[in-house]
């Protein structure tokens, strides 16, 4: 981990934020004209930030959060939402791993390779699926080359390391052409011991994580687009946090679990991996194209296919317990249609197939097939100072079972309905409106068993149907000027809300019963960011979230949400390349629990960093950076974990890093 906090984003309170390009959004508009909230990380501000996972990224943002399952382990929590409700892509198509079949299992981007992060909350994630009512993530990368460089040949170099888990990181990323060819070389390597935390012990046991990647892709570049084709391939070990064995028996539908623990040291320096750890590798085929003017009518044509061979091994001591293994594939093809009307709109349409199993002592959910087809259509209007849009999805599921247990079909369909007004100039009003289905996954439809990672024994259910949410969202944005900001509300109203119902411990044993259930939730809440360019070279911002997530009719809070947050950001120019970042903000005392959850105590964060950029005379780009995270070395646990009882977050820390770019 490379801490907790970073320097801010340039696209929460900085004046170039409306000329950046969303690709995620249907019509690649700038994320100013949206009638969502939006955010994107990119260039130094992604360097200094950079972690190991996307959730520790990402985390500190307004309205986002980390789940927390150790170092190797991080996914984005969005407005009270993770797992399969936060749809996370690699440019435009499903990252297609295991990721949301458990909190234990990786998001496979490759953190230190990336060249931007877009994150967009509420409607306009419709054109990805209805399920994704939380947000969509985008990953973009380099790995499928766009353009040929201009000198033939242009190199990224990035290398940093901490103190708090004695982390060593590394990338490098070549790309090379001629004429009409261009060429990707890539690669990096992430290795970690457990982390510091504060008090005694004064480490987080078996908390390690090591990894590496590499990429090789090619692409025929012409006047009216690309067609480009990459291989790449990633590899991860990470240890498995306050894993118990399972000691399983059941009675006919009764399960009963008695667990002992592991010894969760861990040797990293000889390699001795005693405590339960994932060993993980996944190999992927991206296919990317666009092309304008591709036929009458038309703008443009874009093209996004993948395929990808995952599997990881979960390891207790020297014994392999459980095996995942997961064949997918997707394909998208997206075409512009020239305006009709004043309407520029998006049509389209995406297959995936999901060939996924897990055998072992854990095994707890069947092997299954599941096909998703869908269709959609999306349009903007463009009038004076107002900016409407509005976007139609349909979807087709089927889930077949291999060895036992019904199959199951599902459709959905999804609308949504947004607008932006500029009602003076750099001050946007935008509200948004939209009816999105999500379809049950087969983990809820079919898991029967026990799951060691989050000690519990879940219970599937064959009966569900689909979730039905309505999202109302309203905010004001001004992004120019001394003073600018963001706010955001938002109510998430979801009929037939599926989640894990807490029946509590199992008679005789230390795993904890869930059951999937189906009830009427709603989740909604305020997020935004205030910025003021107090002096010429100091620019101060106030940050801050709060959610409440609820069944309706008396039914309680929901579990995990996270916790109200506040912040103080202070940015002071020293010289024209020396910059010094510091930043502080306090998580409240999380105490609207679910069933059977306890409580989660208050915590505050202190960061300092200061970074250096700059060009040398050969035309070097460099910058230096160095961050100090948790400087008040405060005992922080996170309430989005399932394990935050037993896993604190990392102490006092140093960060420091070299990018270069020539």
């Amino acid at each position: 981990m490379t801490g907790l906090l970073a320097p801010p984003l340039v696209a929460d309170d900085m004046a170039a934020l409306p000329d950046t390009v969303v690709q995620a959004s249907a019509l690649a508009s700038r994320a100013g004209d949206l009638s969502s909230a939006t955010t994107v990380l990119q260039g130094e501000d992604l360097t200094r930030r950079r972690s190991a996972t996307l959730g520790d990224t990402l985390a500190g943002l307004p309205g986002i959060h980390s789940s927390g399952f150790g170092p190797g382990v991080g996914r984005p929590v969005i407005r009270g939402l993770e797992g399969s409700r936060v749809r996370v892509l690699s440019d435009g198509t499903d990252v297609l791993d295991a990721s949301t079949s458990s909190p234990d299992h990786a998001i496979t981007g490759e953190m230190q390779l990336l060249e931007r992060i877009e994150v967009i909350k509420g409607p306009a994630t419709l054109m990805y699926g209805g399920g994704a009512i939380g947000g969509v993530v985008n990953l973009i990368d380099r790995r499928v080359p766009t353009y040929v460089p201009e000198r033939g040949i242009e190199t990224d170099l990035e290398l940093r390391g901490n103190t708090v888990a004695d982390e060593r990181a590394g990338a490098l990323g070549v790309t090379a052409g001629a004429g009409q060819f261009a060429l990707r070389l890539e690669g990096s390597r992430l290795d970690a011991d457990p982390y510091d935390i504060p008090g005694s012990p004064s480490q987080q046991a078996g908390a390690f994580n090591e990894s590496d990647s590499a990429g090789l892709g090619l692409s025929w570049i012409g006047d009216r687009g690309y067609l480009g084709l990459a291989y790449s391939e990633q590899n991860r070990e990470y240890g498995l946090l306050a894993h118990e064995h399972a000691d399983c028996h059941t009675h006919g539908p009764v399960w009963h679990c008695g667990g002992h623990g592991h010894d969760h040291g861990h040797d990293h320096d000889h390699g001795d991996h005693d405590a339960a750890y994932i060993d993980m590798r996944q190999q992927r085929w991206d296919l990317r194209g666009e092309y304008r003017q591709p036929f009458a009518g038309f703008e443009r044509a874009r093209l996004r296919v993948a395929h990808t061979d995952y599997r990881h091994r979960e390891i207790e001591g020297s014994e392999v317990g459980t095996r995942f293994e997961n064949q997918g594939s997707e394909g998208r093809l997206e075409l512009t249609h020239n305006p009709i009307g004043g309407w520029r709109g998006v049509v389209g349409g995406q297959t995936s197939r999901r060939d996924f199993s897990a055998l072992g002592e854990e095994a707890y959910v069947p092997a299954t097939l599941t096909a998703n087809h869908a269709l959609f259509l999306v349009e903007e209007l463009e009038r004076g100072d107002w900016r409407y849009e509005w976007g139609l999805r349909h979807e087709w599921q089927n889930i077949d079972v291999k060895r036992s247990g019904r199959d199951a079909s599902h459709r959905g369909t999804s609308v949504s309905a947004g607008v932006t007004w500029r009602l003076v100039r750099d001050h946007a009003l935008f509200a948004s409106l939209s009816r999105s289905q999500r379809l049950p996954t087969a983990e809820e439809l079919y898991a029967m068993g026990p799951h060691a990672a989050t000690r519990t024994v879940e219970l599937g259910n064959a009966d569900l149907g689909e979730e039905t949410g309505y999202n109302l969202e309203l905010g004001l944005r001004k992004l120019s000027g001394r003073l600018t900001y963001r706010l955001s509300a938002y109510r998430n109203q979801v009929d037939d809300f599926i989640f894990a119902a807490d029946a509590g411990y199992d008679p005789g044993g230390d795993y904890r019963v869930v059951e999937y259930q189906q009830a009427d939730a709603v989740l909604q809440g305020l997020e935004g960011s205030l910025g003021i360019q107090a002096t010429e070279r100091l620019r101060v911002t106030l940050f801050g979230d709060t959610v409440r997530g609820k069944l309706r009719d008396g039914g309680g809070n929901l579990p995990r949400i996270p916790a109200d947050r506040y912040g103080l950001r202070l940015e002071q120019q020293l010289t024209g390349q020396l910059d010094a970042q510091l930043e502080g903000y306090r998580v409240r005392r999380q105490s609207d629990t679910a069933a059977y959850e306890t409580d989660t105590g208050a915590y505050t964060m202190l960061m300092a960093g200061l970074s250096y950029q700059g060009f040398s005379q050969s035309g070097v780009h460099y910058l230096l950076y160095a961050r100090a995270d948790n400087l008040l070395d405060d005992k922080a646990r996170q309430h989005t974990s399932f394990i935050k009882d037993e896993v604190l977050l990392p102490g006092r820390n140093l960060t420091v890093g070299v990018r270069l770019g020539f």
